[in-house]
This record gives C-alpha cells, structure tokens and sequence, in this order.
C-alpha cells in the first residue's frame, strides 16, 4: 500500500485551522451574546468605571494596583501556597493509601472520602472557622505577625498579603490545599500503583529496603506517570480558589463583587474578573500541556 505524501498524518487536518475555527465560533458567541444584551436586555455596556479599579494613578507613586489586581494577586497567592499544602498532604497520603499496613490506609482512605464525599463549600466554612478560631490563636500565629519589625512584615506582605490580613489568608490556604490535598492523593496512589509489581520485586533484589525502593524506584516513575494530571489539578485549584471569597478573604471574586456593587456595572466587572481567571488558568494549561509532552516524550 502506497502512503501518501506527507506520511500516514497527511489526511489529518491541520490542528492551526482547528484552532483558528474554535476562536472563531467563541469570538461569535461572545459577540452574539454582547449583541443579545444590548439589545433585548437594553444594556449599554460601558468599561471605564470597571478599569478604574484595575489600575489607579498615584501621585507619588504612579500607576499602582487598585482592588480588581490586589485581588488576582491575593487568588495567586492563596493559589501558590494551598498547591504546596496539597502537594505534601497529596503525597503523603497517597503513599499511604498503598501501604501494607493497615493503619495508614485506614487513616488516608478515612480522610480521602471525608473530603471528596464533602461539599466543598460546607468544607471551607467548616474548616475555615475551626482553624481561625483553634488553630491559629492555639499556634499564636496573629500575635507572632504582630511583634515582627517593619522588614519582616514587608516579606509577609509580600508573601501573604497585607499583615492585618495574614491570618485569614493562611487559615484559606490550610483549607483550601487539605481540600485539594484529596484529589492529589488519589492522582499519586494511581500512580504508584500503574506500576508493575516487577518494580518493587527488582529493587528488593538489589538489597534496597521498602522505603529506599519508594525513594529512588517507585516515587520517579511514579512522578513522571502524574505530572500531567497534577498539572491539571493545579489549574482546577486557581478556579476553586474563588470559595474562599465567600468567608470573606479579599481574592479576585470577593473584589469582583465589591467593584460590581460599587460601579453598578455587574456585565463588565465580572467579564474583566473571567478574563484574569482565563489568562492565568489558560498558562498553566499550557505549561501542563508542555510537560505532559516532555514526560511523553521520555517514556
């Protein structure tokens, strides 16, 4: 049989006209959909008042962020950390749901279906006011952030936001990474276990403990079999982040609100809030996309 030119992938159309269609038709639909509003609705769009409060001129200091970019900078922060949170409890966890003994399993699995079985709503106010009101003050988080010097209080500003508002936001972090922490752990069990038995059995021919073999032989293979998925995880939390505006932590929702009260411009605001949510979840749908093609291309 003769192949055509170009190889067996010749016939395929090429995934640019693919693309370009699929912009096309949203670029349609969000058109369809202003002209709708404009229309039937008698809506008069109108941006200036929403951009205002995207960025302000200081007359000291020039342009500066104003409420809707402190906002995606704090859903970037609480974004940043709760995916470290997760990332450990993930792996810990997911490495004892496949342990031989009996009480990780039971401990992994009880917390596994505790949170997956849980709104996630319900979970953050539960969470969220247990550790405000147990955690922290027991741990004296608030009074430590209190007595630090003006240089210490800049990097927590940097890392955490406002100092007045650290607390809150570390409290958003803990529920937010456990939450996640749960789908993470089933992402590494599934990958520990996608391996063949073969893998165990030849790292314990070459003398290594059960744990040394969890080291250097499984957790790799392991790592790169999840990185795409993870990667997957890790835009689904930038969306999820937005539950923890609803206990009052000042993110790029709960601003979003506040400006769309304050302009009476509800369309416009939450359009502008969707497109930040876009850009920042649409580049990490590329970096994953990227990694998922280096580790494929490696197996």
């Amino acid at each position: 049989m003769t192949e055509l030119p170009g190889g067996p992938y010749a016939r395929r159309p090429r995934r640019g006209w693919l693309d370009a269609a699929v912009i096309a038709a949203v670029t349609l639909a969000l058109g369809l959909l202003a002209w709708r509003a404009g229309t039937a609705l008698d809506y008069r769009w109108n941006f200036a008042p929403v951009w205002g409060f995207v960025l302000r001129h200081d007359a000291e200091r020039g342009w500066v962020a104003n409420l809707l970019l402190q906002g995606l900078l704090t859903t970037l922060r609480v974004s940043f950390w709760a995916a470290i949170v997760a990332a450990v409890v993930g792996v810990a966890m997911g490495i004892a749901r496949t342990s031989r003994a009996l009480l990780p399993r039971l401990v992994a699995g009880f917390y596994v279906e505790t949170v997956r079985n849980i709104p996630p709503l319900v979970f953050i106010f539960v969470f969220y006011f247990f550790v405000t009101s147990q955690v922290l003050p027991a741990l004296g988080v608030e009074d430590w952030i209190r007595r630090q010097p003006p240089g210490t209080l800049a990097w927590i500003e940097v890392l955490f936001g406002p100092p007045q508002f650290a607390a809150g936001v570390i409290a958003a972090i803990l529920c937010l990474g456990l939450f996640e922490g749960a789908y993470v752990t089933e992402i590494v069990r599934a990958g520990i276990q996608s391996l063949p038995r073969g893998q165990w059995e030849a790292a314990q021919a070459l003398g290594l403990s059960r744990l040394a073999a969890l080291r250097h032989v499984i957790l790799p293979q392991a790592f790169a079999r999840t990185v795409p998925p993870l990667a997957g995880q890790a835009v689904s939390l930038v969306k999820d982040s937005s539950i923890v505006s609803l206990v009052s932590i000042q993110d790029l929702a709960f601003l979003g609100n506040e400006v769309a009260a304050t302009t009476n411009r509800v369309f416009e605001t939450w359009l502008v809030v969707a497109a930040f949510y876009f850009v920042v979840c649409a580049a990490l749908s590329a970096v994953a996309a990227r990694l998922e093609r280096r580790f494929a291309a490696r197996n």
